[in-house]
């Protein structure tokens, strides 16, 4: 199949999805049916509540819900061998009847829920103990994400590498690129929300305006470059900007900042889409189904791959912890958490067209594409500069760039979303809705853990620390831990329906899936790591076994907890979904 057809017929899907699947959904649910203000208006305090316009909050959505995910995630599948029509599969399918359901479920739930978190929805329609479980393996799964970002970042904005090697000049100079470019954004960001939001500026203006200046921060950035610091210079200054970025008000940073990553991400989107048209990729480069030297078993593997594109947790947490804070009226939920998603899933079909052209590119050359960043960036400007020269002609360099910086860019935003969800956990943790608490008149201990400021710095010490000291060793969990939390939000949201006595077997459904494919996949991993404590490692430099360090022993007690925790929260859901059923019923 040729990878134009394969778009082609992705875009059909997800639109016919979002045009019927999401009306039903609608209609379903009765979304637009409460006439009251959303909480973004009932609860406005400047900070965390805000209302925005759609596009802006789409723009804040996007970003932070896409950042790298949709990308990595087709190119693992590929590099395991798992085949371009299972993992294309995935992504519609799961996009339209999974992933969109979970995020646009998420969103109005907590929008109905007085823009609280999942954690607090659980409270409410399920018990305060189910509460605390999840919002503990939540908060150790964002601080997972914020060390995981947080290194990222440093890694590529550094002249050292987190092992403290230096980086050759041209990575270092590329790299000082990306930190300049990413700081003259944030600079931009606030001059934006500044006009927008205190000189009421003309939206449409202003976002012309921000777009020129978009273009100038790139330029800018790709010719001064003065910052240059090691790894761990960067991992300081990151923790302290995303300390002061998660409790600033939204419409200083976080709104701005987003809307406008958003327009490079669109733009990233529309080259890549353009792309495909001109090269026309053969997917034949890749096999079609489960290669022969592949031993990783498809299923439940390719559903803990491939996240971000098909269905990730990590978007219940945006959808219930910093968008619904913002939704201006009930009806915009849809286009921006269920469309969205399926937008999301046309940037994982478009980086499987990419993979196909840079695996087809590496089957041939000297230096052939290495890692995710090199493989997605260098297949779209492969295939867009076919038109001029190809692979390293003159438009191909400046497109590859371009990207990478693009690529680059959405690590920070996803880090500091990720830090200000976190902080909203752990402040949820200390205060029990169900008897009245709130932040305001909570006392004692639980007034100093539930302030914003004391759950930010405790937040950011312990996803840099966890940073600087090898959370890689930990991070094959992630996948199955993320998926973990796609089950749990869709526990949630099939909970509040039963109880309010809306229909929820199109979120049941798909919760019982994602739970088998946690469960599974945490039990594969767990008996991988148990065989790496029995056998030991390979140590590729003298060829013989040594002993595993304290990563695959951590990873098995957190995989048997999470099992446990799935299995807990999961009876107490279906206990929850059936007593009321049958409350109905008599």
């Amino acid at each position: 199949m040729s990878g134009l057809l394969l778009l082609v017929i992705a875009v059909a899907v997800l639109l016919c999805g979002y045009l019927f699947y999401g009306r039903w959904l609608c209609k379903q649910w009765g979304v637009g049916e409460n006439t009251e203000e959303t909480p973004a208006h009932t609860m406005e305090d400047g900070v965390d509540y805000v209302p925005a316009k759609a596009p802006v909050l789409m723009g804040h959505h996007f970003s932070s819900i896409a950042g790298a995910g949709p990308i990595t995630g087709p190119i693992s599948a590929m590099a395991a061998g798992f085949g371009w029509l299972p993992a294309a599969l995935w992504i519609l399918i799961g996009g339209v009847f999974v992933g969109g359901v979970h995020d646009f479920g998420a969103l109005f739930a907590s929008v109905r829920h007085g823009g609280k978190s999942i954690g607090e929805i659980i409270s409410v329609n399920m018990s305060r103990r189910a509460k605390r479980l999840f919002i503990i393996f939540s908060y150790l799964t964002l601080i997972l994400v914020v060390a995981a970002f947080a290194s990222i970042v440093a890694g590529t904005f550094g002249t050292t590498n987190a092992a403290g090697d230096v980086l050759p000049d041209a990575i270092q100079s590329t790299n000082a690129s990306v930190a300049m470019v990413s700081i003259l954004f944030i600079v931009l960001a606030v001059i934006f929300g500044f006009l927008v939001y205190r000189r009421k500026a003309s939206m449409g203006i202003t976002s012309l305006i921000g777009i020129f200046a978009i273009i100038i921060c790139m330029v800018i950035g790709m010719n001064f470059h003065p910052f240059y610091f090691t790894y761990k210079t960067w991992m300081v200054i990151v923790a302290i900007y995303i300390a002061v970025a998660s409790v600033t008000p939204v419409w200083i940073l976080l709104q701005p900042r987003d809307y406008l990553s958003s327009f490079l991400l669109y733009a990233m989107l529309a080259l890549a889409v353009f792309a495909v048209i001109v090269a026309n990729p053969s997917m034949a480069a890749l096999p079609t189904v489960q290669s022969e030297t592949c031993t990783t078993p498809v299923f439940p593997v390719l559903f803990t791959t491939i996240a971000c594109g098909a269905c990730s947790g990590f978007h219940s947490l945006v959808s219930s912890g910093t968008t619904s804070k913002q939704l201006d009226k009930e009806t915009d939920a849809k286009p921006i958490a269920y469309g969205g998603m399926l937008l999301e899933c046309v940037l994982a079909i478009l980086t499987l067209c990419a993979v196909a052209y840079a695996f087809n590119y590496n089957a041939t050359a000297e230096t052939p594409l290495a890692g995710a960043t090199a493989i997605f960036a260098g297949g779209i400007a492969g295939m867009a500069s076919s038109i001029a020269g190809g692979m390293g002609g003159a438009l191909y360099n400046v497109l590859y760039t371009l990207l990478v910086l693009t690529y680059s860019a959405f690590c920070l935003t996803s880090l500091d979303t990720a830090t200000r969800l976190a902080r909203f956990m752990f402040q949820e943790f200390w205060i029990d809705s169900t008897k009245g608490e709130t932040l305001e008149n909570v006392t004692g201990a639980k007034k100093t853990l539930a302030n914003p400021y004391i759950a930010t710095i405790i937040t950011v010490v312990l996803g840099v620390a966890l940073g600087l000291t090898g959370y890689a060793k930990i991070w094959a969990l992630f996948g199955s831990a993320n998926q973990l939390l796609a089950a749990l939000g869709l526990l949630a949201v099939a909970a509040w329906l039963a109880n309010v006595g809306k229909k929820n077997v199109m979120v049941v459904i798909p919760m019982f899936f994602m739970l088998c494919v946690t469960i599974a996949s945490l039990f594969i991993n767990t008996k991988t790591q148990l065989g790496i404590i029995q056998n030991g490692v390979l140590d590729a430099a003298t060829g013989n076994m040594i002993p595993a360090d304290w990563g695959p022993y951590v990873q098995v007690v957190i995989g048997v907890l999470l099992i446990v925790l799935a299995l807990i929260l999961a009876v107490e859901g279906v206990q929850t979904i059936f007593k009321k059923k049958n409350a109905q019923a008599a």
